[in-house]
């Protein structure tokens, strides 16, 4: 990775989720562009909204007032013990039990990012006090204390004091393993499966807010095979949704958008931590993959709509725009954006 490639990307919109929401959320799936109600609504979406949201350089009001249903969308979803529920139908009833699956730790990484770059006081106050309850809690899974760490790291730039954060990314560290000494297969699993990418941005991002550069360098070793892996003739070929193990080569099908915004993630992650512009490379590819440039050639959202669709499979794109696609696109998009308007 040595040549610094700035590709233009499109321009993150909003306007599709804000289409497919309402005053308690929004809709995690679609018809085509219409959203499908009768769905409902789930944690893990509303917890990217308000990442996405956050993350928003120059947020339009009904950007920020879906930034702020978000945030009370997570604080209804949690627990007096910081635990989470995932599923709530239109009727606003909540469905499933409390628990520390991924709900919780995406809820754990949006609080996290909303306490230290929310974009207002009450942001701020109320991710860092909602945070404080759900860092108490640990999980057993991987990509779960993966998705919590990102929170807690994000915590510790402003709250260097934080020491829930810190023991809960030390914790991170230890649930996610140490990587393999196979360099054929360093991944700490028998298979690839899903956000892949997330596990050694996790490792990146506790390293780097531990001040613990073997933790960093492990972090980017597995980010490198990782995305070598996943690039095929030049383009990202991802891991589909039956996932991949040592003997599956690619291209394999049905491929979700948010194993590419996971990359995109950790690319841009490691361009911070490093300071090699370089990475920025895997934020290109990811959004190149969402233009056309994959397994089947075939673009991956509607320009008409801002949209992302569903899935890609050997035929093209399955042309549903749920909510978890669309966040990818924009999540992609924005570090896109990011790169361009950066000195």
């Amino acid at each position: 990775m040595t040549v610094d490639v700035l590709i233009e990307a499109p321009q993150p919109s909003f306007a599709h989720l804000l289409a497919m929401s309402d005053s308690l959320g929004t809709f995690e799936h679609a018809d085509h562009a219409a959203p499908r109600p009768a769905h409902g609504y789930c944690t893990d979406d509303m917890a990217r909204i308000l990442i996405v949201t956050t993350r928003e350089p120059n947020p339009s009001r009904a950007v920020q007032e879906l930034g702020r249903t978000a945030m009370r969308f997570l604080v209804g979803a949690q627990g007096v013990v910081g635990t989470s529920r995932n599923r709530r139908s239109i009727d606003g009833h909540w469905h499933g039990r409390f628990g520390v699956e991924d709900c919780w730790g995406r809820s754990v990484a949006a609080f996290g990012i909303a306490g230290s770059e929310g974009m207002n006081s009450w942001t701020r106050q109320m991710g860092a006090a909602m945070f404080g309850t759900a860092v108490e809690q640990r999980s057993p899974h991987r990509r779960t204390m993966a998705f919590a760490a990102l929170g807690a790291a994000a915590m510790l730039e402003t709250d260097a004091h934080n020491y829930g954060a810190r023991a809960l990314l030390v914790d991170a560290i230890d649930t996610i393993g140490p990587i393999g000494i196979d360099p054929e297969w360093p991944w700490p699993e028998d298979r690839l499966t899903y956000a892949n990418a997330t596990l050694p941005e996790a490792m990146i991002a506790a390293g780097h807010a531990l001040e613990r550069p073997e933790i960093v360098e492990a972090g980017i070793a597995l980010l490198v095979w990782l995305l070598d892996h996943e690039t095929l003739d030049g383009h990202l070929s991802p891991t589909p949704v039956g996932g991949a193990g040592r003997t599956d080569r690619p291209p394999r099908f049905d491929q979700q958008s948010i194993e590419v915004a996971a990359i995109a993630d950790a690319c841009a992650r490691a361009e911070v931590v490093t300071g090699d512009r370089s990475w920025g490379q895997g934020v290109d590819l990811a959004v190149r993959w969402f233009t056309g440039d994959n397994d089947a050639q075939a673009t991956m959202w509607d320009p008409s709509t801002g949209g992302g669709y569903d899935g890609l499979h050997d035929v093209g794109p399955n042309l549903n725009q749920g909510a978890e696609s669309t966040i990818a696109l924009i999540s992609t998009l924005q570090h896109a954006y990011q790169r361009t308007t950066s000195p």
